[in-house]
């Protein structure tokens, strides 16, 4: 991870934002001055005394007795009423300076309590900031303290996986089993170490440790060859514990896996659940099993090679599957098997029992000159796709039972060297059994052709059987169909 410089930190916080200008305080009015409110008093009494002066001597002259009475009272009154008049408006003023005044500091006070706020949340922003960049300092420190941690975990685990010594090589994987445990975005590289390691060149030990007598050569490589076996199982055992989805708490996720030309001893996925998997050429010594899988991606195990039983039970390909030129020594088993997409078999060879009882092939299936050299059982198997036995040879009884074709379903130049049995098979599109060989027994009691099936160029050494047979529910007449050396294929 890329350690942030002094410099890039700084750069990288955000500049405090400087605060927006002072906004205008109210304008007051001047103060009055005590010389201003006397001198105010004077004018009002001096224009009171001027009004009643003059209203008094000039509005009487020339009255007597009780007019002169009466207009000096009405002078009087009208000087007293311009006093009191002036007075009023004095008193009003006054009123509006002092609600003037009063409104004015409480808007300077809203304005200075907003100044105040809007300096506190400009504060409050760059303290924020400031403390973002810090933390993402400190979290970038952090991570760089981690990648450097595993760094030096995964070299001292490489380190050790490398040693001469099998304990030591133990260490390592245990430590490498510890880092991926506890760090989720180093699991697919820890996994790859691990089938780096088993892709490694190996050749196990010979069944019996030899004695003294073979040499101290002998004895020190059959120990070094029985020690590396003990390594390789740790190695499997981690890949089959932590693919498996039922230890949630030890599930490492859908993870890939290249076990190319790997020497695999007793190895199993049962359960597991992986996603592109890889076992092109690898050899599986002793049983190798993988009841009830789950492969997301495409999943090869072309030219790989079975010892023993191969067991694939309820195994689930939800990508292609590659069984190309595959060799089963003994057994395998895809009872119950679901291929959601094509597979093939082309070119394997089967020298045990196979047996695909129940199975779906939602894809195509291609068994393409595929040897079955013992017993073989179909029986309820479901091809939803074309299904392809072209040039199959099938050397032994074999059974497709029950079975339903979808699709169209080729059997061209397939031989049979033993009973083949059809018996309530289901073929729903085309079928063709042109240049098939049936050296015994062929059986296809009340099986049902909707498509058109055909039989041009078959032989039929042996007895065989279209009774209750159909197509496209009409009762099937084998012979106007199925050429024979008695031109009677039931005898």
């Amino acid at each position: 991870m890329k350690v942030m410089t002094d410099d890039a930190r700084q750069g990288a916080a955000s500049p405090p934002t400087p605060p927006s200008p002072t906004p205008s305080s109210v304008k007051r009015l001047p103060e009055l001055t005590r010389a201003a409110m006397w001198w105010t008093a004077l004018v009002i009494g001096v224009l009171t005394a001027g009004a009643v002066t003059v209203l008094w001597w000039p509005a009487t002259a020339g009255l007597t007795g009780a007019d002169l009475v009466k207009a000096r009272l009405d002078a009087l009154k009208i000087g007293l009423s311009i006093g009191v008049g002036s007075g009023g408006v004095v008193a009003l003023y006054l009123a509006w300076r002092r609600q003037h005044s009063t409104e004015a500091d409480l808007d300077n006070r809203e304005r200075a309590l907003a100044q105040q706020y809007e300096v506190l949340a400009h504060q409050q922003a760059d303290a924020a900031a400031n403390r973002a960049h810090q933390e993402r300092v400190a979290d970038d420190a952090r991570s760089d303290a981690t990648a450097r941690r595993i760094t030096d975990l995964y070299l001292k685990a490489a380190e050790l996986l490398g040693s001469e010594k099998a304990p030591v090589r133990l260490s390592g994987l245990y430590a490498l089993e510890r880092l991926a445990q506890d760090n989720e975005t180093q699991r697919q590289t820890i996994v790859n170490v691990l089938c780096a390691y088993l892709r490694m060149p190996y050749e196990p030990p010979v069944e019996a440790e030899p004695d003294d007598r073979g040499g101290i050569n002998d004895v020190d490589n059959y120990r070094e060859r029985t020690q590396e076996r003990e390594v390789r199982l740790t190695a499997q055992r981690l890949l089959k514990d932590h693919l498996n989805p039922r230890r949630s708490s030890s599930y490492w996720g859908e993870l890939d896996l290249d076990l190319t030309g790997a020497q695999l001893i007793d190895f199993t996925l049962t359960g597991a659940r992986a996603g592109t998997s890889t076992f092109r050429k690898a050899t599986f010594t002793g049983t190798a099993s993988f009841d009830h899988a789950t492969f997301t991606g495409a999943t090869l195990f072309t030219k790989a090679t079975f010892t023993r039983n191969a067991r694939f039970e309820g195994t689930t390909f939800t990508g292609g599957a590659w069984f190309d030129e595959a060799t089963f020594s003994l057994n395998g088993w895809f009872n119950k098997t679901t291929f959601r997409r094509g597979v093939m078999f082309d070119r394997a060879t089967f020298h045990g029992d196979a047996r695909f009882v129940r199975a779906t092939f939602a894809g195509k299936a291609v068994f393409y000159k595929t040897a079955f050299n013992t017993y073989t059982r179909f029986e309820e198997a479901t091809f939803t796709g074309p299904a392809q036995f072209d040039q199959a040879v099938f050397n032994r009884f074999v059974k497709f039972d029950k079975v339903t074709f979808t699709d169209k379903a080729w059997f061209t130049k397939a031989a049979f060297t033993s009973d083949a049995s059809f018996d309530l098979a289901t073929f729903a599109d085309d079928v063709l059994y042109d240049g098939a060989t049936f050296g015994s027994g062929a059986w296809f009691r009340e099986a049902r052709f909707t498509g058109a099936p055909q039989f041009n160029a078959v032989t039929f050494n042996g007895k065989s059987s279209f009774d209750k047979a159909t197509v496209d529910g009409t009762q099937f007449h084998p012979t106007a169909l199925l050429p024979h050396k008695n031109d009677d294929p039931t005898n």
